[in-house]
């Protein structure tokens, strides 16, 4: 059984098809691209997926499950974690406190615990403080612990929402777009973490990129959507010399 299945996912926004009849199976220790000229619904099938909009049409499976009844953070708990194109950090909380608040929703104490300052509180407060530093120390954020994101550049902040992501210690891994607006050097940067980060934590990565070394570098195979519609699939040397590939990039004319 893949780890996620999508069947004939399809999304209408009133008279608008975003997405139309998507299908992919993404297998466990798989790391697949997701491709497509801008406006062409990428990020619609990952705001679908992790549960932030609900599909018109088609079956969403994430581990066996049927997750099209689930909000965001029920999914989360179930072992799916993503970042976003646009950083969306707490910028006037610690950088440390960033890795840290993403675990409450499963420490189980009550206010009353943190109140009296319980010992469940202090255990579980414990726990997310040992995880979060160790996290921060293995993806070379431990200097930064207690920066305020606003205050890092922009590579660096990259690197903290997708620790952020990981502190979930997640089954699969949705990177939306995670090379906007890196430099070269951020970019072969990030190409280096994700490499790590599936190797060292063994998970599945689903993801989104425009720039190609990126896609090119890391995905085994990728699919390729435009107007909401899959147009081409498979390894990336086939991807990049298919003609309707290039039509939906670049126009009929560099055909």
């Amino acid at each position: 059984m893949p780890l996620l299945e999508i069947k004939g996912l399809t999304q209408r926004f009133g008279g608008l098809q975003a997405v139309s009849h998507f299908n992919v199976a993404i297998e466990e220790g798989s790391l697949i691209g997701l491709i497509g000229p801008n406006g062409a619904g990428k990020t619609t099938i990952f705001n679908l997926t992790s549960g932030f909009y609900k599909p018109t049409e088609g079956v969403i499976r994430f581990n066996g499950a049927d997750t099209r009844s689930l909000k965001p953070h029920q999914i989360t708990a179930m072992g799916m974690a993503r970042t976003f194109q646009n950083i969306r950090l707490w910028p006037n909380m610690t950088v440390l406190d960033n890795i840290r608040v993403s675990q409450h929703y499963r420490l189980g104490y009550s206010i009353w615990d943190c109140l009296l300052a319980t010992k469940r509180y202090l255990s579980g407060e414990k726990k997310i403080n040992n995880l979060a530093e160790d996290l921060l120390e293995a993806m070379g954020l431990k200097d930064y612990a207690q920066e305020y994101p606003k205050n890092l550049p922009y590579g660096l902040q990259r690197r903290v929402e997708i620790a952020r992501a990981m502190s979930i210690q997640p089954k699969l891994l949705l990177l939306d777009e995670p090379a906007a607006g890196l430099n070269s050097s951020d970019v072969d940067g990030l190409i280096k973490l994700i490499r790590w980060l599936q190797k060292e934590f063994k998970i599945t990565i689903w993801m989104i990129e425009h720039q190609m070394k990126v896609v090119m570098s890391l995905c085994s195979s990728m699919k390729v959507i435009d107007f909401g519609r899959t147009i081409a699939e498979g390894t990336p040397e086939e991807i990049q010399s298919d003609p309707k590939v290039i039509k939906a990039y670049l126009g009929d004319e560099n055909i």
